[in-house]
């Protein structure tokens, strides 16, 4: 492959804490290396239209502490199209980019691989509050999130403990519950409903009871998003049925989104951003930049989607015979490790808090 001269970047799907930040570590590092940058705005529908500008080391300064993302962000149904990739890989050459950086979910790698596919070498950067990208720990603005989540709780506590009340919380998510579960713990909820693991309701009514008995007066359940539509509303009257307790449904929603990403988020999505400008120009493509412990790794695209299916029960046959029974066994392994680490989770918060 030769050299890369001009490259992109763009976020796309739901934003995240940091996205800035990542953005601001692949600007400076490919200029530092002798590459310019374009910045893509509105994530594909952005590219398909040519929605773009070149970035400077200065275009990109005072937005580490900044929420959001400063090239915006869209969905567009034109890109999952023939014609979509076909418009966006000619625009592509009309400005002159070898290849693009993007920032988002598993959505955004999606179009990374068709992308790739077409002739335009990318790498993805894993961006979503909901940590629902299995090839990865962390990823970009989940920090944040739950640091968000964990401030309104708080205050939410005050007011329960005032009135006496229940307060069921929905927090994101989507599919996966690591931020309901760690919240949950951080918060001192009494439960949190997860859609990995069944919830043992009667044992939570109880202790509900026997704790109001003992003098507490305030307590906190966090459910997550993936339970599905009107679940906790459902649940409210359900818990004011059993218990007897005046029960209150609270959901941040978008909030959680917003504000100034942490400390964590920062240096996770520098470190993200300066990997993924590496290992573009190292000659990797279709590649997902992901967090292992503490080391940054990069991972193939196709292995990343089909982990992120195989942890939500949803790859095929056909899609498992395409995987080789060496990586298929670590992938398995990464997948049970990961289950496990939310089931203690959930043994914590159910045996532990009071």
């Amino acid at each position: 492959m030769g050299r890369f001269n001009r490259i992109g970047v763009l976020t796309s799907g739901g934003d995240a804490p940091g996205m800035n930040a990542a953005v601001r570590a692949v600007t400076r590092l490919a200029l530092l290396k002798g590459i310019e940058v374009f910045g893509i705005y509105n994530g594909y529908r952005g590219l398909i239209e040519g929605e773009m500008e070149q970035l400077g080391e200065r275009d990109v300064s005072y937005i580490i502490n900044r929420g959001g993302t400063m090239l915006y962000t869209a969905r567009s149904e034109e890109f999952k199209t023939k014609i979509g990739i076909d418009k966006a890989v000619e625009t592509c050459r009309k400005f002159g980019l070898d290849g693009i950086v993007t920032i988002g979910g598993d959505g955004t790698f999606r179009g990374a691989v068709e992308l790739t596919d077409a002739g335009v070498p990318c790498i993805g950067i894993p961006g979503t509050i909901d940590n629902d990208v299995a090839s990865t720990d962390a990823t970009i603005g989940y920090d944040t999130a739950m640091n968000t989540v964990v401030e309104l709780v708080d205050k939410l506590r005050d007011t329960g403990e005032s009135h006496s009340r229940c307060n069921v919380v929905e927090v994101m998510g989507r599919e996966s519950g690591d931020i309901a579960l760690n919240t949950a713990i951080a918060v001192g909820a009494v439960c949190a409903v997860v859609p990995e693991m069944p919830t043992d309701f009667d044992k939570l009514y109880t202790k509900m009871i026997t704790a109001r008995k003992n003098g507490k007066r305030n307590f906190i359940i966090i459910t997550s998003e993936g339970v599905g539509k009107d679940y906790c509303e459902h649940l409210c009257d359900e818990i004011r049925e059993k218990t007897g307790i005046e029960t209150r449904f609270v959901r941040p929603a978008h909030i959680q989104r917003g504000g100034s990403p942490t400390l964590r988020d920062r240096v996770l999505a520098t470190q993200m951003g300066c990997a993924a400008v590496e290992s573009l120009v190292s000659g990797q493509m279709k590649r997902v930049v992901c967090l292992r412990g503490s080391a940054i790794e990069t991972m193939d695209i196709h292995e990343a989607l089909y982990l992120d299916k195989m942890m939500k029960n949803q790859l095929t046959k056909e899609e498992e015979d395409l995987i080789p029974p060496n990586r298929l066994y670590d992938m398995r392994r990464m997948v049970a490790d990961r289950l496990a680490l939310k089931e203690y989770l959930n043994y914590m918060i159910t045996n532990i808090v009071l």
